[in-house]
């Protein structure tokens, strides 16, 4: 069980790196998005709509993954099974590729630049700044590494030195849970209140672990401290922590105009921009090494 567990881990981390992504039509973010589109409309009880949206959704997908891994009955299968599944739930190369691109584009390109963020984030960009643009980048890229790579890490190493099954499944109804809180948790859909609350219930440990990872990383872990004192101000409860450390660490200023900001030093250039993608690549790496180590333990 640790090798198949550690082997599945081995397998994600080698995919990401070969093809970013799998394909759209079979992505897990996709799927699960046809299935919600239809019920993401207005509801005559909305609280209960959406709890029942929040809870059953991510049970769906993580029961499915566990009874197709739970098929499998050779090692070898299971571990390629359970790897493909944890690819397909997280994501570090298309993470720092797109976030190189916006960065790249923002000092040639400003126009170009502002419709590539929409890859990264939802804020309006056509009033921003390039370094507001990059802003926005580095952000990006420290929010989607907890959520998009170490939170399904995380939930599969824990649980997979018990059942590979499992922890496939524990990554998916990780994925799902996130993905829910993207499309649902927004203060004008009643309707997504209960998904967005879970996503900030499941996302609290995850957060806070990948703010030490790129503490690590920076081979800084001072910026803790440094963070904590303006992590509390995004309006996400979680968000902040990695925003925060990855910006003490740069010694930069990050900043949703006129929601807030996290103020360590100037906006960030072109090459403080590409230094975060650095940053959160190696901590994305350490992250799959320590996912490998934990389910073989």
């Amino acid at each position: 069980m640790p090798v198949v567990a550690t082997a599945a881990v081995g397998v994600a981390a080698l995919l990401d790196r070969l093809f970013a992504e799998p394909p759209a039509r079979i992505h897990p973010v996709t799927l699960v998005g046809r299935v919600v589109a239809p019920l993401d409309r207005s509801w005559p009880a909305p609280a209960l709509v959406g709890a029942f949206v929040a809870v059953g959704v991510p049970l769906v997908a993580g029961g499915v993954v566990f009874g197709l891994v739970r098929l499998v009955r050779l090692p070898a299968f299971a571990a390629l099974l359970a790897g493909l599944v944890l690819f397909s739930t997280t994501s570090l190369r298309m993470l720092t590729d797109e976030a190189r691109r916006v960065v790249s584009l923002s000092a040639t390109d400003l126009p170009a630049a502002r419709t590539a963020l929409r890859s990264l984030a939802g804020r309006d960009a056509r009033s921003l700044s390039a370094a507001e643009i990059r802003s926005a980048a580095v952000e990006s890229l420290a929010e989607n590494l907890a959520d998009g790579l170490v939170a399904p890490l995380a939930a599969f190493a824990v649980v997979a030195p018990v059942s590979v099954a499992g922890g496939a499944a524990a990554a998916a109804w990780v994925k799902a849970v996130n993905t829910l809180d993207s499309m649902l948790g927004y203060p004008d859909k009643p309707h997504g209140a209960a998904s967005a609350r879970l996503d900030d219930l499941v996302m609290w440990f995850p957060a806070r672990l990948t703010a030490l990872l790129i503490a690590l990383v920076a081979g800084d872990p001072g910026v803790l401290a440094r963070a904590r004192g303006q992590a509390s101000r995004p309006p996400s409860p979680n968000s902040g922590w990695p925003m925060a450390t990855l910006a003490a660490a740069l010694d930069v200023r990050l900043t949703k105009p006129g929601v807030y900001a996290l103020d360590f030093g100037p906006l960030p250039t072109t090459d403080d921009a590409h230094r975060a993608e650095r940053v959160v690549t190696r901590a994305g790496l350490l992250a799959f090494a320590l996912a490998g180590v934990m389910a073989w333990f």
